[in-house]
């Protein structure tokens, strides 16, 4: 007579050991996206129109982390670090940076750089004087606003000294904003404006109100690129609003 046997148990060791394994790759993945996100890259919505017509409301901009050096501002909730930048280099006058806001480093805001340090700013009838100097004007056509269809504005191309151009918004004469003091920009901070020059609170305005002088440990990277982009409205906690894309706007650098 046969004896029967009975079979051993399958171990669990194997299955631990995948749930282990499953662990560290998520683990290891974690820490990567966080490195990337804190030291090279990361990425913003825009919840507003004051950079139209370059970024209107829903882009979503990737933003260089690295292009300027790293602060405390570079850092998830700017934690209590000394002032300063590590390898810190100064933006160029023209490039869009995003930045934490003076009087309160919770908000994240996104204008273009107008004015460095040792440098004099003044807006007159709309026209931006730097060091004296206009910055060239060229008016384009009247068009709608992006966001505010029924707000008529003109396309004005700028153009610096150093060649680079953008378009701007003129929501026409005799706006806040369009008459100001001469601006004495201080070592270590920048003047900034948005590009919708009549719906745009930055350095003009006071920081309480707008931006003030920004200071360069407040800036968190320089924005270059617009990723993707959803119609006003779409969120992510709506799914049904996913496929409100704006599709011409996908991939498109910032100028």
């Amino acid at each position: 007579m046969t004896q029967a046997t009975t079979a051993p148990a399958p171990s669990s060791a194997p299955v631990w050991r995948e749930v282990r394994e499953i662990g560290v790759t998520l683990a290891a993945a974690l820490i990567l996206a966080m490195v990337i996100r804190i030291l090279l890259f990361q990425p913003f919505t825009i919840p507003s129109s004051s950079m139209e017509p370059g970024l209107v409301t829903g882009d979503y901009i990737v933003v260089s982390k690295y292009a300027y050096g790293w602060s405390r501002a570079s850092l998830p909730f700017n934690p209590p670090l000394p002032d300063g930048r590590v390898l810190g280099r100064q933006p160029k006058r023209g490039d869009v940076v995003v930045f934490r806001r003076p009087h309160d480093p919770d908000q994240v805001w996104i204008k273009r750089v107008i004015g460095l340090p040792g440098d004099t700013v003044e807006v007159r009838k709309g026209q931006v004087f730097v060091n004296g100097r206009l910055i060239g004007q060229t008016p384009l056509q009247m068009v709608s606003d992006h966001d505010a269809p029924q707000r008529r504005v003109l396309e004005v191309r700028e153009a610096l000294a150093s060649g680079k151009t953008y378009v701007t918004y003129d929501g026409g004469p005799d706006q806040p904003g369009d008459d100001t003091p001469v601006y004495h920009v201080p070592e270590g901070q920048y003047f900034m404006m948005g590009d919708n020059r009549d719906n745009s609170l930055d350095s003009r305005w006071p920081a309480d109100l707008g931006v003030g002088l920004l200071p360069a440990e407040n800036i968190v990277g320089r924005a270059e690129i617009v990723a993707a982009s959803w119609k006003p409205g779409a969120g992510l906690f709506k799914p049904w609003t996913w496929l409100n894309l704006q599709w011409g706007r996908f991939l498109t650098p910032i100028r």
